[in-house]
């Protein structure tokens, strides 16, 4: 990818900041900052990177009228791909994407920036509710949104996966990590100025790409629950989902006469944007186990180099004289290995340093979290027998993972089946929105709506109660009736 040239002043990057953390610190500023307020700073970062864009391939058909015929092709050939990879599979094939559990909840925290954002390119356009051409990609941003309902947004899916499996280490993801959401902040922020740049961005993220088909079938075999991932899968599809709406919104915000193709143009220019940063494949390929490992124990060595007592030596030295020394913790996994600690390539359970921390018995118990255990366990295991690690999550369907989300209680950001007292009685922010609404005109009601649906917030439970409202407002406006 092309490097990129820090301006000199911007709003995201304080004299304190360094190129390393322009993108973080761009996406951090956009979270915390009111969306719907134009920024001039947004709209500069946004044509830094559409200068970048432009440098990146662009397959669209030339004429808008022929999108819905490229959508088609190119499900069919996606689907011609991954009939492929399944056929490799049922004929022995290991796995494309993922080498162990550890690496898929590696990929998992190193796109989660992109995934908190979710949807937010679109943000921009929910003022322009009453205007039947933008209905398909407001629809497209409310069902991102669960159209309300927590167990369907898909930001507060994303945080409970995270969460489940216990792997969260945002603060240590390289900067590009946060390039792609920074854009859909950017986007959304700037709908006004780039509205055909918002249509074209939508255009290519909504096209079903191989490696979420490919991402969930293997999510599923390693024990992981795919349906954040499956969820896209058929809410995307080019029948009647996500990626018909973007062909739609394009010939229904299409304007006539002379500006058409500069419009046109400029739609292209917002699809190549999906083009920046690390893509799927390369986040992927980006892992390296042992690499992880130790740059996992590095993280933890500054905190442990004063807890152990000095019984133990490991080659004439304590465990807290090792935790010490900077970039010795590839040395320190070598002495563990060669005194017997660990033993390599065999059932982590065997190996004394695994028994320190696994388990409610174990001196270490809770130093390392799910995905840090995860990574230590697949590192040990090695070329130990895959088929035993993964006897227990390979039989998992996404059915049975179905089953388990079907029979969860639901939470519509209201109140669950079993909870009575009402929300806006115990959350502040939930009847902070309810008195706006009362305090505001029939004409102001909306907005007071919209503010609370932002990316930042649209998961709380105030974002979620809005949504709601937002919602029946639309369809009360369709209908003449009351949703």
């Amino acid at each position: 990818m092309t490097s990129l040239q820090m301006p000199t002043e911007t709003a995201f990057s304080q004299p304190h900041r360094t190129a390393q953390s322009y993108y973080k610190a761009t996406y951090d500023a956009l979270m915390h900052s009111p969306m719907l307020q134009d920024d001039p700073q947004a709209a500069a970062f946004l044509r830094q990177q559409l200068q970048l864009a432009d440098m990146q391939p662009c397959n669209l058909p030339a004429q808008p009228e022929h999108l819905e015929q490229w959508i088609a092709e190119g499900v069919g050939k996606v689907a011609e791909q991954y009939s492929t990879y399944l056929d490799q599979r049922r004929a022995g094939s290991p796995r494309r994407f993922f080498t162990s559990k550890a690496h898929a909840m590696y990929f998992l925290q190193h796109v989660a920036p992109t995934k908190r954002v979710d949807g937010a390119w679109l943000y921009g356009l929910l003022p322009h509710w009453a205007d039947y051409r933008f209905h398909g990609l407001i629809r497209t941003y409310l069902e991102e949104l669960g159209d309300g309902d927590a167990a369907l947004n898909h930001v507060s899916l994303y945080q409970k996966l995270l969460a489940d499996l216990e792997c969260d280490l945002s603060d240590g993801l390289d900067d590009e990590a946060y390039l792609q959401g920074a854009i859909q902040l950017a986007l959304g922020n700037q709908a006004g100025q780039f509205l055909p740049e918002v249509i074209g961005y939508n255009l290519g993220y909504e096209q079903l790409p191989l490696h979420l088909l490919i991402t969930s079938f293997e999510l599923n075999e390693l024990g992981i629950d795919p349906y954040y991932f499956t969820l896209h899968i058929t809410i995307d599809n080019a029948s009647t989902g996500h990626a018909r709406k973007a062909a739609q919104s394009v010939l229904a915000l299409l304007p006539m006469g002379e500006q058409r193709d500069d419009f046109y143009q400029r739609i292209a220019n917002g699809y190549r944007l999906n083009e920046l940063g690390p893509g799927t494949t390369a986040v992927i390929q980006a892992f390296d186990l042992e690499q992880e490992l130790i740059a996992l124990l590095e993280r933890k060595r500054t905190f442990g180099q004063h807890m152990h007592s000095d019984y133990c030596r490991l080659d004439g030295k304590t465990v807290n004289q090792w935790l010490a020394e900077p970039d010795r913790m590839g040395e320190f996994l070598a002495v563990l290995e060669n005194r017997g600690w660990i033993k390599r390539h065999q059932d982590p359970t065997e190996s004394r340093f695994w028994q320190l921390i696994d388990g409610a018995g174990a001196a270490m118990f809770g130093v390392f979290n799910a995905y840090e255990k995860q990574v230590l366990h697949d590192w040990i295991a090695g070329d130990w027998s895959a088929t035993a690690a993964q006897a227990s999550s390979s039989k998992r369907t996404p059915d049975a993972f179905r089953a388990r989300f079907r029979s969860a209680p639901r939470n519509d950001g209201l109140r669950t089946a079993d909870q009575h007292t009402r929300l806006e009685d115990v959350d502040p922010d939930v009847s902070g929105l309810l008195a706006d609404l009362n305090n505001a005109t029939a004409a102001q009601k909306m907005q007071v709506l919209i503010e609370r649906m932002s990316p930042a917030r649209h998961a709380t439970p105030a974002g979620l109660f809005a949504t709601k409202r937002y919602v029946e407002a639309m369809a009360e406006r369709l209908t003449g009736e009351r949703g």
